[in-house]
């Protein structure tokens, strides 16, 4: 008996000081499927069917590596990304980045609220009463608790996502024709399609998640010594994350596409899994939908309440109290009522103000990805963390890759508002 615990204490202790250090890298990949990305995934498994699952494998390998980068910049340095940022390149470029990135982290969180608007409807609740009440506990949850709580409610939050696995499953697909389609890749030259795959690939890494992140692990005080154990957390995180999205490919495929029906949000999906699917399927996924839009709404301006603070030296961090940080909650706060309000104005589209934050978030992301490889690369900064050359070959093409679908990304954008203000220039 003696021996079993003497073998079982290193495992013990290893275990307890992995569960300590969980955390940033599961609660930010999860916040990538906020309500645009599962609008995106929705669609694609909806009116594509099953042709997108073959490249959640990249979609993978992308967010761990970026990821990864990520984590190690706040681990190895103890400072967060737009701190590096103002030191390596000076105040006047961090401030023009800083103002493209907080333009970009409005939009998102007003594309966030519309995602609160979308799923209450499906409950009859009006966005006059969903979002202002969301809005408030968000707000609560920032301002009010300290730091251990608010990651232990992001980490409940992130569990949540496991209703798309359940929603999955009680589409009851053909699993022999979902793993035919998972190793088959195909690429119709459609541009509709086309357009899916960019969207469901470029919006994998947004700007934000790279601040968020190392913000977090700075927070938290995770140290060099507790690296081994992060990046734990950012690989379970990320591939927990792309198992949610092929779930919801999944399940809108093989109910929707099926019955030969097409969506274009999230809160179609949701309606129609109800006759397809059964009733729980379709509240499952309307609740998972609700669950990502509260959960990014408080995240987002979270991340950018962080951008702001750490670029101009200022004082940050979820467990100050508002008269020490009043910068980084007046930030927060202005952000979640901008985001709230614009969304109680009467859009047209709420889908339309998902996706155009997505596009915004293309113009920011190579500058990102650029600036933190030349911050991994360095020595002086970097000491033993920095990146061996396989390591930069492969993230060299990665952020290529990025790079170049996040600009098609954006010339589809532009596609679509020329079609939008000259109907039959551009067929669909």
């Amino acid at each position: 008996m003696t021996r079993l615990w003497m073998r079982w204490k290193p495992i013990r202790i290893r275990l307890l000081l992995l569960l300590s250090v969980v955390g940033p890298g599961i609660i930010t990949a999860n916040v990538d499927n906020d309500a645009g990305g599962i609008t995106t995934y929705s669609v694609a498994g909806a009116n594509f069917g099953n042709t997108l699952l073959w490249m959640l494998p990249l979609v993978a390998i992308a967010l761990i590596i970026i990821q990864e980068m990520s984590a190690r910049l706040g681990v190895a340095t103890g400072k967060g990304l737009a701190d590096l940022i103002r030191e390596s390149l000076g105040v006047r470029a961090t401030a023009v980045i800083i103002g493209i990135v907080l333009f970009a982290n409005l939009a998102n969180t007003v594309s966030e609220f519309a995602g609160v608007a979308a799923s209450m409807e499906i409950f009859g609740v009006t966005k006059f009463i969903a979002v202002p009440l969301a809005a408030a506990a968000v707000w609560l949850l920032i301002v009010k608790a300290n730091y251990k709580v608010v990651e232990r409610v992001f980490l409940v939050a992130s569990a949540i996502y496991l209703a798309y696995i359940a929603s999955g499953f009680m589409a009851k697909p053909d699993w022999a024709v979902v793993a035919k389609d998972f190793i088959t890749p195909v690429f119709p030259l459609q541009l509709g399609y086309v357009t899916i795959f960019v969207t469901a690939i470029g919006t994998t890494i947004a700007p934000w998640m790279q601040f968020y992140q190392q913000a977090s692990i700075v927070d938290k005080g995770i140290k060099p010594a507790d690296y081994a154990y992060e990046r734990i957390d950012v690989i379970v995180g990320s591939l927990f994350a792309v198992v949610v999205a092929g779930f919801i490919i999944i399940a809108c495929s093989s109910t929707i596409h099926a019955a030969g029906k097409e969506i274009v949000s999230a809160k179609d999906a949701a309606l129609a899994l109800a006759p397809l699917a059964g009733r729980y399927a379709a509240t499952l996924f309307a609740l998972g939908l609700l669950n990502a839009s509260v959960f990014s709404a408080a995240i987002l301006p979270l991340s950018t309440a962080y951008v702001v603070c750490e670029a101009f030296g200022w004082e940050s961090g979820v467990d100050k109290s508002f008269s020490q940080a009043p910068i980084f909650f007046g930030t927060y706060t202005a952000l979640i009522v901008l985001g709230a309000g614009i969304i109680l104005l009467p859009i047209p589209s709420l889908v339309q103000a998902m996706m155009a934050s997505q596009t915004l978030n293309g113009v920011v992301l190579p500058i990102i990805l650029i600036v933190m490889l030349r911050l991994i690369n360095d020595k002086r900064l970097m000491g033993s963390f920095v990146n061996g050359r396989i390591l930069n070959i492969v993230s060299w093409i990665v952020v290529i890759i990025l790079i170049v679908l996040t600009v098609i990304l954006i010339g589809l954008g532009g596609i679509d508002i020329l079609r939008n203000w000259m109907p039959g220039l551009i067929p669909t």
